[in-house]
């Protein structure tokens, strides 16, 4: 369907024809509609379906011709990252628009403070916020939310496994009961019902297909020991030397860094993004990044929703996630906007039952890659306990598919 079948006003469909958008994603076909007439929404849709641009245009749509400084719209999320994206994609789309907004996050400076201080004193059309730093700012009284006629929870599956539902709570109680509210996650687990059934007046329920990687994503895994996998991660990087766009997650942020040590010893240009870093440290890092200045991000999990790069050549999965929905989340930073991609799992012993559940949830088997001999023997799916192996150096050739076995039995 074209956004010009959707009732939007002629300013917003401008700034989509200047930005280059013509046709709506499934997720923005069934939600503009709704959102314009007022209903509240849970919809469950992974990132990289377009979400954003869902509850965004139609809001921008009702904020044509608002006169008054009031805080209209509140979007909640669960990182500063994706406050940063929602708010710069914000930014873009109302570029016809007499609409404000501003990114609420922490791990700023105390001008940062000022200039959030008054955006929410002053007010300002939309605000995009993490719950933490929100509840900050509230606190202080000088924040009036009773004008407020949208509220949108972006991730809310993520908030609360980040432990935010209490911060959620004291939230709401500053926000009026008449309001719009649309809810926003990539699973539907039972925590998010309940929240649900709490927040949302007689929601629509919109479902996309969910938990599976990009049609553009081409998956494999090799079986290794923890002692191949710094090697196994070199084979793979030099096997792929045109790749100028690659981000490396691992599970475990003190392995950002050790990871990231091998990869600059082995001569590889590679940057780290954690919670580690305050907030300047981590956007000069990604602008590094998208400038393909860095080769490689090594990151943690919380950056795999908060990542919006185009053309990710490659996701290598140092470890399995301990969720099998990061799985695709991470993987699903690659082959974006009907794009290509790679992405690879270094899979130990202790590790094959989440894998398991992985190519349960995704329904398909990851097919798996042999190492080279060169790296010596690598576990098989009955392993119990790892156990040391030598390597040596690999000689250069591109991974063929293990037709010997299968990754499950």
């Amino acid at each position: 369907m074209k956004f010009t079948e959707l009732a939007l006003k002629d300013e917003v469909l401008e700034a989509l024809s200047y930005m280059g958008f013509e046709n709506a994603t499934p997720i923005q076909e069934k939600s503009i509609p709704i959102i314009l007439a007022n209903q509240d929404i849970i919809a469950c849709a992974q990132t990289g379906t377009g979400k954003t641009a869902a509850f965004v245009l139609p809001i921008l749509n009702k904020l044509v011709g608002k006169e008054d400084s009031c805080i209209d719209t509140l979007i909640i999320v669960p990182t500063r990252e994706l406050a940063i994206q929602i708010e710069q994609q914000i930014q873009g789309l109302s570029y016809f628009l007499s609409v404000g907004s501003k990114a609420i996050y922490g791990g700023g400076d105390g001008k940062d403070w000022e200039l959030q201080k008054n955006a929410l004193k002053e007010g300002t059309d939309i605000i995009v916020a993490t719950p933490g730093k929100l509840l900050s700012h509230l606190k202080m009284g000088y924040v009036d939310f009773k004008h407020i006629k949208h509220l949108v929870l972006d991730e809310a599956d993520r908030m609360l496994d980040m432990g935010f539902s209490d911060d959620l709570n004291k939230i709401f109680s500053y926000l009026p009961e008449k309001r719009q509210t649309l809810m926003f996650s990539a699973t539907m687990p039972d925590k998010i019902k309940v929240l649900a059934r709490k927040i949302l007046n007689a929601p629509k329920e919109i479902t996309l297909s969910v938990s599976k990687p990009a049609e553009g994503v081409t998956q494999g895994i090799y079986l290794t020991f923890d002692t191949q996998k710094q090697a196994a991660l070199k084979y793979i990087l030099d096997e792929r030397k045109d790749y100028d766009s690659i981000i490396i997650f691992t599970s475990a942020k003190a392995k950002v860094s050790e990871i990231n040590s091998f990869l600059r010893r082995a001569g590889f240009k590679s940057k780290t993004i954690s919670s580690n870093l305050d907030q300047n440290e981590r956007e000069e890092v990604l602008r590094e990044f998208r400038a393909k200045n860095v080769r490689i991000l090594v990151a943690t999990d919380v950056m795999s929703r908060g990542i919006d790069i185009k053309e990710i050549n490659m996701v290598i999965n140092y470890d399995v996630p301990h969720d099998a929905e990061d799985y695709v989340h991470r993987i699903g930073r690659t082959a974006r906007a009907n794009t290509t991609g790679e992405a690879f799992t270094l899979v130990n012993p202790k590790d094959f039952q989440k894998m398991k559940r992985i190519e349960k949830l995704i329904e398909a088997k990851v097919p798996q890659f042999e190492l080279p001999k060169e790296l010596g023997e690598s576990p098989d799916w009955n392993t119990k306990e790892p156990a040391k192996r030598s390597f040596a150096k690999k000689k250069n050739f591109r991974p063929k598919p293990k037709k010997t076995s299968t990754p499950q039995k």
